[in-house]
This record gives C-alpha cells, sequence and structure tokens, in this order.
C-alpha cells in the first residue's frame, strides 16, 4: 500500500506472487503492476466514406474513449504504470496526435452527429490523458519527484517536441491557460526540452526551403553558389508541378504555420530558441517569395473540382495569416515587451525594432499585408512614446517604405497611424502600469475567394474551428447563440467561454434564446433575374416566360414554304400603308362655316410669335465649319473692272493686297510685243518691293559683322574687334547653357582663379 507523504518513485508495494506462493516487495513504478490491455490505434474515416467505414470508425472511437476513462480512474501509482510500461497506450496516443483533425479538417469528417458526438468524446479523453500525464503533483499523497518526473516523461518519450507541438495545435483554442501550465512545467522539470526545441528549429527551416525548392524558387546548390549544368531538367514549379503534389505542398504548408503559430502563442518562452537562429527574417523572406507563387498557381489552374479549389484558396491564405501572426509574436516578445516593462536595455530592443522594419522594406508584399494586419505606424508611436530621443529620420524612412510598399501592391491603405500620436489606449494603459499588452488588430480578408463578407474578419474554416470548439464545452448552446456572442466579443472564444460561464455576458446578449439556431443564410439572386434590357417580357423571353410559340421559331426555310412565296409575301408593306396614306391628303383652303372656329378644323396649330422669332435668327449661320453662311471670302472687283475703274478699286481695299492688284495692273500696261523682258528691270523692281515692305514693317537691316577680320599678322580694325567681343559674350544665348556669363560671374566672386 502506498505510503503517505512519500513520492511514488521511492514507493514500495506488497503484492502476491502467484508462481512463488507467497508475497513479495516491489517498487510503486514496476511493470509488472501494469494492467493487461489493448488499447486500439485512432483512424479518421474519409471524407466519401461508406456506411461501414463509418459504423467501424465509431466502434473503433467508442473502445479508445472507454480504455482512457479506464486509465483516467485508475489510482496514481496504477495510472503511471500503465502510462509508462504499457506501449499500446502509447501507440493510441501518438496515433490520434498524428490523425486527428485540425482546425481546416473539419469539413473532412462526415456530416452524422453520432460521428461529431464521437469524435469529441475521443478529443476530450485523449487531452485529459497527457493533463494527467503532464502532472507530476495530483495531491499531497500522490506525487513524483520533480528531477525523477522529468526523467521518466524524457527517457520514456512521453512528450518530445513533435507531440507538443500537435498538443498546442489541436487543443490550444479553448484550453489556452491549461496548455501553457503543462508545457511550462515540462520544460521547467526537464530543461532537456529546450536543447531538443534548438534541434528542432533548423528542421523547421529546411522545411521552408525544401517548398521553395519544390516551386522551383530556389536550387538545392544555391548557397553554394554553382552554376547550372546545361543538361540539367528544369525544377517545376506550381504551375507546372502535378496537381497532387500542389495539394500536398499546401496542405504540408498550412499545418506547418499553423503549428509553429499555435505553439508560440502557448508558450512564448520558445521565441528566443526560434529567434536565435533568425527564424523571423528567414520566414518573412519566404513569405516574401513563395506565397505570390501559391496564390497564382490556386487561382490560374484548372481544377476538375471546385471546392477543393475553394479549399486550396482557404489554406494559403490561412497560412498567410498565421505567418504574420508568427512574426508579429517573435517581434512582440523578443522586442517590444522589454520595452514597454521598461528595463535597462530598451534603446538597444528598439534599435533592434528598427533594424527588422527596416528589413522588412524590400520585401513589398509581405510588408503590405503585415501593416494591414499589425500597423507598423502603431508600433512605432509606441516606440517614440517609450523612447522620446529615437532617430527620426529612421522611424520616417521605414513609413515611407511601408507606404511605398501599399503603393507597389496596388492596394489602397484603409487608415494610416502616424507617429507622435496617442497610442491604443490598451497598449498606454499596460505600459503605465507595467503590464504586457498589444493592441489586437484582425486582417480584413479582401479576397473573393475567401466567400466571407465585409464585417467577417476570419474565414469560413476559422469560424466553423471556433463553433465547434465552443460547442464541445457547451454542447446545449445553439450555433445562432454561439455566433452573436463570437460577434460581441471579436471572435474571442476563450472570453466567449469564460464569459458565459460566470454568467457575465452583455445585456443584448442576455436576451437572446441561447438554444438559438443558427440563421439560414439565403441565396443571392441570380445575374438573370437581375439583367434588364430591351427584349425584357416580349414572346420569346425564355428567362421570364415558361411557354413559347415554337411554331414561330425555325431555322433556314420554313416548312411548307417554298423561296417564291416568301419573296412574294408583302404583308408588309400592306401594314405600312395606312401610315403613309395620311401624308398624301394635302388641303390647300378650308371654308369655314358660321358658328365654327378655326379650332375645330385644327387651323390654329400656327404660333406666329414662334415662327417670327425663329425667323430673325440666321440658324447654323455661325457654326465653324467649312459651309458657314457668315464666313464667306470678301468680295473682290472683276478683273474687268480691275482695269477700267482703277482709282474705285484702290479705294475700296488698301494695304499689301491693293499693292499687289496695282502692280498686276503695272505689268498689265507693259507693252505686249515685249516677249521677254529685261532681267535687269525685274531685279530692281523687286528690290524695290522688297524695300517698300520692309520700310513698311519697320524692319532694319542686320549689321554688317566684321567677325573674320584681316589675315593673321596684319593687325584688325576696331570694329572686328568689338563685333568678336560682341559675338564671345552672347554666344551662349543659342547653346552651350550660359556657360560663359556663369564662368564669369564665378571669377568675378574670386571662384576661380584667373
Amino acid at each position: 500500500m502506498a505510503c503517505a507523504q512519500v513520492p511514488l518513485d521511492e514507493q514500495q508495494v506488497i503484492e502476491p506472487d502467484d508462481s512463488l506462493g507467497k508475497d513479495r516487495t516491489l517498487p510503486a513504478l514496476h511493470p509488472d503492476r501494469k494492467e493487461e490491455r489493448y488499447f486500439v490505434p485512432y483512424e479518421l474515416p474519409g471524407d466519401h466514406s461508406s456506411p461501414a467505414e463509418v459504423e467501424e470508425f465509431l466502434e473503433r472511437a467508442r473502445f479508445i474513449t472507454e480504455d482512457l476513462e479506464w486509465l483516467l480512474a485508475l489510482p496514481h501509482d496504477k495510472f503511471w504504470c500503465q502510462v509508462v510500461f504499457d506501449e499500446s497506450l502509447q501507440g493510441c496516443l501518438d496515433s490520434y496526435l498524428r490523425n486527428a483533425p485540425r482546425g481546416l479538417d473539419f469539413t473532412a469528417l462526415p456530416s452524422s452527429p453520432s460521428v461529431v458526438e464521437m469524435q469529441r468524446s475521443v478529443h476530450r479523453a485523449v487531452f485529459l490523458t497527457f493533463l494527467r500525464m503532464a502532472t507530476h503533483k495530483e495531491s499531497k499523497e500522490n506525487f513524483l519527484t520533480p528531477a525523477v518526473f522529468g526523467e521518466i516523461i524524457y527517457e520514456n518519450f512521453l512528450f518530445d517536441i513533435p507531440k507538443i507541438l500537435d498538443l498546442c495545435v489541436l487543443f490550444g483554442k479553448g484550453n489556452s491557460r491549461l496548455l501553457h501550465k503543462m508545457i511550462e512545467n515540462i520544460f521547467t522539470q526537464q530543461p532537456s526540452y529546450y536543447s531538443d526545441l534548438d534541434e528542432t528549429v533548423p528542421s523547421v527551416l529546411q522545411v521552408l526551403d525544401t517548398i521553395l525548392i519544390k516551386c522551383g524558387l530556389q536550387c538545392e546548390g544555391a548557397t553554394a553558389m554553382e552554376p547550372l549544368k546545361l543538361n540539367t531538367h528544369k525544377q517545376p514549379t506550381a504551375m507546372t508541378m502535378s496537381q497532387q503534389e500542389l495539394v500536398d505542398l499546401i496542405l504540408y504548408l498550412c499545418d506547418l504555420t499553423s503549428t509553429i503559430h499555435a505553439f508560440l502563442d502557448i508558450f512564448p518562452a520558445a521565441c528566443s530558441n526560434f529567434h536565435s537562429y533568425g527564424f523571423l527574417n528567414r520566414l518573412s523572406s519566404f513569405y516574401e517569395t513563395a506565397v505570390p507563387d501559391l496564390e497564382k498557381a490556386v487561382r490560374k489552374r484548372n481544377f476538375d473540382d471546385k471546392s477543393l479549389q475553394e479549399d486550396l484558396w482557404n489554406r494559403v491564405s490561412h497560412s498567410c495569416r498565421r505567418m504574420i501572426e508568427t512574426i508579429h509574436q517573435l517581434l512582440h516578445y523578443i522586442c517590444l515587451q522589454p520595452i514597454l516593462e521598461g528595463g535597462e536595455n530598451s534603446h538597444v530592443f528598439a534599435e533592434e525594432v528598427l533594424q527588422h522594419f527596416t528589413s522588412f522594406i524590400p520585401e513589398k508584399r509581405f510588408l503590405s499585408d503585415y501593416d494591414e494586419q499589425f500597423p507598423i505606424a502603431e508600433d512605432l508611436s509606441l516606440l517614440q512614446q517609450a523612447i522620446p530621443d529615437i532617430d527620426e529620420t529612421r522611424v520616417s524612412y521605414i513609413l515611407q517604405g511601408v507606404n511605398g510598399a501599399w503603393d507597389s501592391a496596388g492596394r489602397k491603405k484603409q487608415s494610416s497611424v502616424q507617429p507622435r500620436v496617442p497610442a491604443v489606449p490598451s497598449a498606454a494603459q499596460a505600459a503605465a502600469g507595467g503590464a504586457v499588452a498589444s493592441a489586437s488588430h484582425s486582417l480584413e480578408d479582401t479576397r473573393e475567394q475567401e466567400g466571407e463578407g465585409a464585417g467577417c474578419p476570419v474565414s469560413t474554416a476559422e469560424l466553423e474551428s471556433l463553433l465547434s470548439c465552443i460547442k464541445e464545452l457547451l454542447p446545449d448552446l445553439g450555433e445562432g447563440f454561439v455566433l452573436a456572442c463570437l460577434q460581441e466579443y471579436d471572435y474571442n472564444s476563450e472570453r466567449v467561454i469564460n464569459n458565459i460561464l460566470e454568467d457575465r455576458l452583455s445585456p443584448r446578449l442576455e436576451e437572446l434564446d441561447r438554444a438559438m439556431p443558427r440563421p439560414v443564410k439565403e441565396d443571392l439572386p441570380t445575374v438573370l433575374n437581375k439583367r434588364s434590357n430591351v427584349f425584357d417580357d416580349d414572346d420569346f423571353d425564355i428567362f421570364r416566360r415558361d411557354n413559347i410559340d415554337m411554331s414561330r421559331i425555325w431555322k433556314g426555310r420554313r416548312k411548307g414554304e417554298s423561296a417564291r412565296e416568301t419573296v412574294n409575301d408583302k404583308r408588309h408593306i400592306a401594314e405600312q400603308r395606312e401610315r403613309y396614306l395620311a401624308y398624301e391628303t394635302v388641303v390647300d383652303e378650308v371654308v369655314i362655316e358660321p358658328g365654327s372656329s378655326a379650332a375645330d378644323y385644327g387651323l390654329d396649330d400656327y404660333d406666329d410669335e414662334y415662327d417670327d422669332t425663329y425667323d430673325i435668327n440666321q440658324v447654323g449661320a455661325n457654326d465653324l465649319d467649312r459651309d458657314s453662311l457668315l464666313n464667306r471670302r470678301p468680295s473682290t472687283v472683276p478683273l474687268v473692272l480691275q482695269m477700267g475703274n482703277k482709282k474705285a478699286f484702290e479705294e475700296q481695299d488698301e494695304g499689301e493686297e491693293g499693292q499687289e492688284e496695282e502692280e498686276t495692273g503695272v505689268q498689265n500696261n507693259v507693252n505686249r510685243d515685249q516677249f521677254v523682258q529685261d532681267p535687269a528691270v525685274l531685279r530692281e523692281r523687286a528690290e524695290a518691293r522688297r524695300a517698300a515692305m520692309q520700310q513698311r514693317k519697320g524692319f532694319r537691316p542686320e549689321h554688317p559683322s566684321h567677325v573674320a577680320g584681316r589675315p593673321k599678322g596684319q593687325g584688325q580694325t576696331t570694329e572686328t574687334f568689338l563685333d568678336r567681343r560682341k559675338k564671345e559674350a552672347n554666344k551662349s544665348r543659342g547653346a552651350n547653357h550660359n556657360r560663359r556669363s556663369m564662368a564669369d560671374r564665378k571669377r568675378n566672386k574670386g571662384m576661380i582663379p584667373s
């Protein structure tokens, strides 16, 4: 029998030995004290499982639930004997951690209520088993020595880093506090897990590199800077790989990012291990490189199953959010939290934050997505409040880089918080009180393939996961009431569960029926019901009429008709005959009988004032076209009258045209017997005309230039000297960009030695 106040690892028990026929003394933890019981492994049914497979899953899950409940009911010593020495138990627990559905996998379960209920029972039993396994002290009488407890769980592989990661991603929602205590106790009692975690981080980084290699974004020999051979096969990309490979790649990425985010969220102390390997910069670089290609492949590749394409898009979007949240967790725990706590090395941590934000600037896509979910301007404003002498130039440079990232992505920033403004109230209160807090911002999903409305900050898969998480703990609540609670508390399942259990719901939620079902989503009207055109409600509107006269529809020549009959059919002419016969009635004079008025004969339609108004206007006369009625060519005197009445012509049209006409008249008076005129006379006349025109226009003849001067050695005249100096001073007017004047200006100021 177990002794009081003695740890289990030091206790001795007395049990009968059937082979010897007498009692024997054994340690409390001994393989012979293990009960013979086989724990069946867990298997998840497929999406399109047959009724027989569903029945097999229900039976297997029922066995697992009953066996784990039996295990939890054992006393402390028997429980640890079974846990340490029963290999089938560890196989059962490992199979559940490996095959259990994650947050986005619940849609793969059959929609049977019995399957959902049985899955919930197994889920709860497995969690309680791990919770008891991570507890080394259950009471004052039942406990293990902490050092021995750490050695037992480490040497027997009851817990390892992969199991802890799976526990976080499977049971994190709704149980974060319990999981945090579990993992903290495991790492505290056995520090060797920290070294195992250090060995795990490089493996995670290797997985990210493998994904890049599979997508053709990074060659295996890229780090060695080796040139590729000519006969090397081209690496497949996300667009050229097979559909199954793309599906496996996205599923693996989604599982990896969800697991890392859940682990760091529940156990923030592990952020230091990840940060020591440069995980923050590696993850942001991976986001910038891989995410655009994966999104393009999912969006543009042809999928036979559209539901598969939508599921892949949801997983890629979910992975993006989890990577951004992971980077924010690392920044907050490593840098921002020590600044809020007011430590001695605040300047060092602030410098590290600025350095990380600066390294994000070249990664435009990642920076815009990160700023959308966690505005960088708010973090910089918080830094400026905590450290007033922070470098303003670097802050301005980072903000300009953020705006440039939004512009390069072709997106419009919703709202921007400039530095030197009051921080978020919660962050300010936390800084004043010495507590650690960070503003929570949700990424509004703007992609249409997510299928979410503008007011819901989570995707459909995440919402279903939150609903199932709350329904597992509170099955009596209706889905409609749970949805209302989630909307009220910003989709935080822990706050919803806490407020429901403590009866601290808001007055609006208290008035609702707790069994309220989920509202039925109304189908949107089709595009055909919204269309509107000139063919609506006609005889052949097949979208609004069920009965169409098909006898009026035929293809080609109508049956029973010949081409001659079709040509001779003049019914359309007869239909228009009455319309045009009305124009044949013309009445020149209407006799108005005594006692009648013009209105009786329809003769009072004439509006004299209206017609007179438009008669005095020259309609169309002022239009700026070629046939304008006002813009006519000026009147000219016929050639016959020019010779007979030359004086009148000169008085009518003065100026250059009159002078040209006069010259024409003079030329006409030349002796007609002269076949060819004297060229010297013609040149004199042309020179006289040119001089008269220049005098009339005020033209001044160009001053003769003497720049050429005399031959060298014969001396130059004063005119040549002045013209050369004038040319040198003014030659920059047409070229050389005013170099000479600027050079003279510098020389006058003493800038250039003379």
